[in-house]
């Protein structure tokens, strides 16, 4: 376990991280993937960082949806915390296997302050029942008090990125989620996917704090996400994927010519 003093820092920055979703605007999670760019994130004045699952896996040589080996992916999760001193959330996907006290634990030990929470099991029965789910958070949140730092927990449905029923029928599933979630005692809940304004408008009047994804040139711009209501925006995999295509253009002109 971390010292006492890494567990009184560890708390005093979950509760900014949590209080940064009562601003009078969304928090803004810029996704980092390793030490270097969430430095520059920290630098630029950001309040905080996310990581991505997608950017780290792939930066280790592996895929998304606990493709990577979860001591790898915590490890470098762990290098990016020790970076910068602002708040730090980590993408611990479906839990990877462990249970709730074993999540809080190894968020914690990575020195993170916060943590998406997913209940899509990506080892093999896809989507969680949403009371199974509910009862996770709950243990999760317990776990993480009883360790001494109230971990700020991000609960992403999947109900819209898995397709579960018509879209009437998703979105009905994303309220129901979203209620349940909030209530086990998750801090924000996570639509991932779900673009459709009106639709997020009832999340948010269900939920309260609603987490979305922002895309340059998508659907919902920030200034959208503020007269939705949402409280947090972040990038998932976007500012990544966005340095990879600078990358091989920049090599795509350094390459001699074969002419």
């Amino acid at each position: 376990m971390p010292s006492d003093d890494t567990l009184q820092r560890l708390s005093a920055s979950a509760a900014l991280l949590r209080s940064l979703h009562a601003g009078p605007a969304p928090l803004v999670l810029p996704n980092a993937w390793d030490a270097a760019s969430a430095k520059r994130v920290e630098a630029a004045g950001f309040a905080a960082i996310a990581t991505t699952s997608g950017g780290v896996a792939q930066a280790l040589g592996f895929e998304d949806h606990e493709g990577a080996p979860m001591d790898e992916m915590a490890a470098a999760a762990a290098r990016l915390a020790r970076a910068v001193s602002i708040p730090v959330t980590v993408d611990f996907e479906g839990g990877y296997g462990l249970t709730p006290q074993q999540t809080a634990e190894r968020v914690i030990a990575i020195g993170a302050s916060g943590l998406n929470y997913e209940d899509t099991d990506h080892r093999g029965t896809g989507v969680i029942d949403a009371d199974v789910q509910a009862e996770r958070l709950a243990a999760l949140k317990a776990a993480a008090g009883s360790l001494g730092v109230p971990l700020v927990i991000n609960a992403r449905i999947d109900a819209f990125v898995q397709r579960l029923g018509t879209p009437e029928e998703q979105l009905a599933e994303g309220l129901r989620r979203a209620r349940l979630y909030r209530e086990a005692g998750a801090d924000c809940v996570y639509p991932i996917l779900l673009s459709d304004p009106e639709a997020l408008r009832e999340i948010v009047a269900a939920a309260e704090v609603v987490n979305i994804n922002v895309r340059r040139g998508g659907p919902i711009g920030l200034d959208a996400a503020r007269e939705l209501g949402v409280r947090r925006v972040s990038y998932a995999t976007s500012l990544f994927r966005d340095t990879m295509t600078w990358f091989e253009t920049a090599l795509a002109e350094l390459k001699p010519n074969e002419g």
